[in-house]
């Protein structure tokens, strides 16, 4: 059996907004020449870069959501991974979470919620160990639209969204976000992994 290869860090961002019908969340399905997860339907992000230390932002995350990290990832990390979802998400969808200084993204991290983390199995050939956090639309400014990354994006209902080709995380995330924004008790940040195959869940509560 091969080596399980180390898991780089990762981001992703689900904005939401609230409609008529209830809240929408956006999408868009990962292209079918892609490598990793080709054809199904994921939030925005990707991989930290080591810029992302250097990155100016216009707030740090709220206190609240730092200490979702204690014990697992320096200040400086989660720092980072807030920057890595922003930046990503204006790179693949035009949207910002923050403002132009210059050419450059000033991130607003403190719009952001840390909801859920999860590690792709150790058998994978390419695996990340992905944080995801949720901002609100009216947090959001610019003109939504697709680099090529992310195809079919689109602000789809909650309900529709989990009846999409979807990974397993990607699915328990969405219901993680649905049970933020209907106000339910916070009972921590749930960690999705993998054991012989089978998903498991176990929340984190600092």
């Amino acid at each position: 059996m091969s080596r399980a290869s180390n898991p780089r860090d990762a981001a992703s961002l689900l904005i939401v907004r609230e409609a008529a019908a209830g809240f929408e969340v956006l999408m868009g399905r990962r292209p079918t020449k892609d490598r990793f997860m080709p054809d199904v339907y994921v939030f925005p992000g990707g991989r930290v870069d080591s810029a992302d230390a250097a990155v100016e932002v216009g707030s740090e995350l709220p206190a609240a959501e730092q200490a979702h990290f204690l014990g697992r990832v320096s200040a400086r990390r989660a720092r980072m991974l807030g920057v890595a979802a922003v930046r990503e998400t204006h790179e693949e969808t035009g949207l910002m979470i923050g403002g132009l200084h210059g050419e450059h993204l000033r991130p607003e991290l403190g719009a952001l919620q840390y909801i859920a983390r999860a590690i792709t199995p150790a058998q994978s050939a390419i695996r990340y160990h992905a944080r995801f956090f949720l901002v609100r639309a009216e947090a959001v400014r610019g003109e939504l639209r697709s680099n090529g990354e992310l195809l079919d994006l689109a602000w789809l209902p909650l309900e529709k969204a989990k009846s999409l080709p979807l990974v397993d995380v990607t699915r328990q995330v969405l219901v993680e976000a649905e049970r933020r924004m209907s106000g339910e008790a916070f009972r921590g940040v749930p960690l999705i992994s993998y054991r012989q195959g089978a998903i498991r869940l176990r929340y984190e509560t600092g």
